[in-house]
């Protein structure tokens, strides 16, 4: 078969290489891709965002799937328009990827089936939102409702701190028009976790648990990225707070996009804070969280193909997934200056040394293929990811593999997957 994937990431990258190894597919092509995926596919000049293009291209190619791993696409409707055309894809339809799309859907979501998440408020102007704060207990969150790459979210420990960022996100837009709405919710303490699963409108299978790392800098301190590393498993989701999010969280959220009118086909990121009261939902995102695919998505046994077709068959609730009885963490390589500004172009050495490793990968977020080699063209440059039998095996190996790797102005966390020594 012949399968399209549509995005330009490492979540995409780690896709293609997984979308590789099923011996029903024969060709792969991915729409805008990277240098990295270049390699296990053809990359084409379409960028995400061309509906037509993309559509045209599976039509006269006679692709058999097309898989959606950007958010924006699949917020903007793309999966509709591929259906519309006869086309087979996977992702959420657009009433359904709204889960991402807007937080102030979800947020009413889940009040509406007492699914466990924070106490909140949404708010469409700005002085209603500044009048609010004024008898709201500190610190608070302020998020953007639309996508705003990871980013749209603001914790202010101060008064002061909340009202210039509600200025910031409502007044300055300094998100685009993700801020012409704004959720303000109470701040949870906790361990983070988050749950990847696969969803076919009415059962749900997931992934094994993650931990990202949003920080831009050691010590979870600097601005928030669209994600510095992660590992997996976590230690802290336990066997009883699985328990509790299967029946509380994970099918109450299908079950309520069905009732809702907006069954939900493809995959569901949930975000989680495990608080002193229990589990609460921080966020869901309508497709793979990057970089979090790249600890999970590459340790299951099953064949991808079969999984991603049966949750468009909807029969999902016939495949149980399996995986490899170890774990993973990947490391983010970035370009210094990351998230703010950073400079493009510079050659990246050592990618060879990945070559035919099967418990090392190189996932390429941010690169491009010049006459000079692969160069760095993004914020994020590269995933590298080690397994390991334990956690902290898998760290100290794919801290061992980041140098293997270089490029001028790089940077990284060094604290990833901390955590794992404290548990």
């Amino acid at each position: 078969m012949k399968v399209l994937i549509v995005g330009s990431g490492g979540r995409e990258h780690t896709i293609a290489a997984c979308v590789a190894k099923s011996p029903k597919v024969e060709k792969i092509y991915c729409a805008p891709g990277n240098a990295g995926i270049g390699q296990i596919a053809e990359c084409l000049p379409i960028g995400a965002m061309e509906f037509d293009k993309l559509v045209a291209f599976a039509k006269e190619q006679a692709i058999d799937l097309t898989i959606v791993g950007m958010e924006d696409p699949l917020v903007g409707g793309l999966v509709d328009e591929m259906e519309a055309a006869g086309l087979r894809v996977f992702g959420p339809r657009k009433n359904a990827a709204i889960l991402e799309g807007s937080k102030a859907f979800s947020k009413d979501l889940m009040k509406k089936y007492k699914i466990p998440t924070a106490a909140y408020e949404n708010f469409d102007d700005p002085q209603e939102a500044l009048a609010y704060l004024e008898q709201a207990k500190m610190p608070v969150v302020l998020k953007a409702d639309g996508l705003a790459l990871g980013k749209g979210v603001l914790i202010c420990e101060t008064l002061e701190e909340a009202k210039e960022g509600v200025r910031t996100i409502m007044e300055d837009k300094k998100f685009g028009d993700s801020g012409n709405r704004m959720v303000i919710e109470e701040f949870m303490t906790g361990r983070e976790v988050s749950v990847l699963s696969f969803v076919d409108g009415k059962s749900i299978r997931t992934l094994p648990s993650a931990q990202d790392h949003k920080r831009a800098m050691d010590g979870d301190q600097g601005l928030n990225t669209g994600g510095m590393g992660s590992f997996s498993p976590t230690p802290f989701y336990t066997e009883e707070v699985d328990a509790f999010c299967k029946k509380y969280i994970f099918q109450a959220t299908v079950d309520a996009m069905a009732a809702e009118g907006r069954p939900f086909t493809g995959v569901i990121f949930f975000g989680l804070m495990l608080t002193e009261d229990g589990p609460r939902v921080l966020e869901y995102n309508a497709r793979f969280g990057d970089p979090e695919v790249q600890v999970v998505l590459p340790r299951m046994k099953n064949d991808v193909i079969d999984v991603i077709e049966a949750c468009i068959d909807g029969r999902l609730d016939q495949v149980e997934l399996q995986f490899e009885d170890n774990a993973a963490v990947c490391v983010i390589l970035a370009s210094e200056g990351y998230p703010v500004s950073y400079e493009k172009g510079f050659v990246i050495n050592g990618l060879e040394n990945f070559e035919g490793k099967d418990d090392y990968h190189c996932f390429h977020a941010g690169t491009k293929k010049t006459e000079e080699g692969i160069v760095t063209n993004g914020g994020r440059v590269l995933g590298v990811m080690a397994k390991g039998a334990t956690l902290k095996e898998a760290r100290a190996n794919a801290y061992e593999a980041t140098k293997w790797v270089n490029f001028d102005h790089q940077y990284m966390r060094n604290d990833i997957g901390k955590a794992i020594d404290e548990a």
